[in-house]
């Protein structure tokens, strides 16, 4: 271990044994609990789209689902026949203050093609839609001023099709969709960052 390494570790050390001397005579308080908001998005195939969004700074929890429908509990087989009106989405839990909804929106226009209707690659059908499941009136504006920045850019050369609408009951998906790049590595996945820009 370097010394600077080692200073460092030192005062970390110091500073937790004058916390608990401090509180030697009862329990210390407990920390205030991080505030958190709820992003829930479709991009096409949910394993890319989560694996995406897992490595985003501040990006806290992640799982896959199905949103959007008309089905109770539906299941990966019912949501992939494209007629339960689900689409595969994600839900990000995150932490404004590291990173916020406007930030993770452009990462999304930017991530996926937000212009082909029901569609992302070779994945066709409504469950593969671009969409935006609003939570609350603040990321609904959010999101409509964004979305008309984008098309008013002509950055994707065409408009969009995202689907902006309110967030309904989100089914989590089965056991083995939950951060399945991350259990297999080099899995399909077709997310990526574009190098495209939406104006200052």
């Amino acid at each position: 271990m370097s010394s600077r390494n080692l200073s460092i570790v030192l005062a970390v050390y110091a500073l937790i044994g004058a916390s608990r001397a401090s509180f030697a005579g009862g329990t210390p308080p407990a920390a205030p609990p991080r505030a958190t908001e709820t992003a829930t998005l479709a991009a096409g195939c949910f394993w890319g789209t989560e694996e995406f969004f897992r490595k985003v700074p501040g990006v806290l929890e992640t799982r896959v689902g199905y949103t959007g429908g008309h089905v109770k509990d539906p299941t990966y087989d019912d949501t992939s026949t494209g007629t339960t009106g689900h689409a595969e989405s994600v839900e990000i839990t995150f932490d404004p203050s590291r990173v916020d909804y406007a930030q993770l929106l452009t990462l999304f226009f930017k991530m996926h093609d937000p212009t082909t209707l029901n569609r992302q690659g070779n994945d066709v059908g409504s469950q593969y839609r671009s969409a935006i499941f609003f939570h609350g009136d603040s990321q609904r504006e959010t999101a409509k001023a964004l979305m008309a920045k984008i098309d008013k850019s002509g950055a994707w050369g065409a408009k969009l099709t995202t689907e902006l609408a309110p967030a309904r009951v989100f089914y989590p998906a089965e056991a083995y969709h939950q951060h399945y790049l991350v259990k297999h590595p080099g899995g399909y996945d077709n997310h990526y960052l574009r190098p495209i820009s939406f104006g200052p």
